[in-house]
């Protein structure tokens, strides 16, 4: 009776090791999806930093800031100093917000239970670009995308070069003609 409670506990104890992996792994995919939605999505990450900045900065101007010259003086400093602020960001957002993310997501599905804290490793840089299996389907439409939007530059840079040699020879032949 007491190797058959032993031998239960062992593979409950694997199942749940095997379970703890496959989670991980998932997590993981989660972790490299978010750095690579991050990198795609650099300009409305900017934007968002942008936001919270501003209303972010007023904030804590008008909550620390009691004197009204004073006030307008710190505001306007806050203005002065967003591009510095967004170049820190961005590096901070690009480098934290990931890992801080999935961690945040997990403690969301885990469903209360102990720990809400999840070590998910940090994204090798050669893993920036690769994305788990369960996501190439979702990449197949994307690439059509890309593929489509490739082409579209390529017509409008040759209309471009076109557009500018037309108006570049009209110029120089009114030139000569009133020169």
């Amino acid at each position: 009776m007491v190797k058959s409670t032993a031998s239960d506990s062992l593979a409950v104890a694997a199942q749940r090791a095997q379970e703890a992996r496959i989670e991980a792994e998932r997590m993981h995919d989660v972790l490299i999806l978010i750095d690579n939605l991050l990198r795609r999505e650099e300009v409305t990450a900017r934007l968002i930093l942008d936001c919270l900045y501003e209303v972010g900065s007023v904030n804590l101007i008008n909550q620390k800031v009691r004197s009204r010259p004073v006030n307008r003086l710190a505001k306007w400093i806050a203005r002065s100093s967003k591009p510095v602020f967004a170049m820190i960001a961005i590096r901070w957002f690009k480098k934290n917000c990931p890992r801080l993310i999935v961690n945040w997501l997990h403690s969301q599905v885990k469903f209360g239970s102990g720990s809400t804290e999840v070590v998910v490793s940090e994204v090798p840089p050669t893993e920036v670009n690769t994305l788990p299996a369960s996501a190439l389907p979702a990449l197949e439409g994307s690439k059509q995308e890309i593929v489509r939007l490739q082409s579209q530059v390529k017509v409008l840079t040759a209309t471009l070069v076109g557009v500018s040699v037309t108006l570049s020879g009209t110029l120089v032949w009114v030139m000569g003609w009133l020169g």
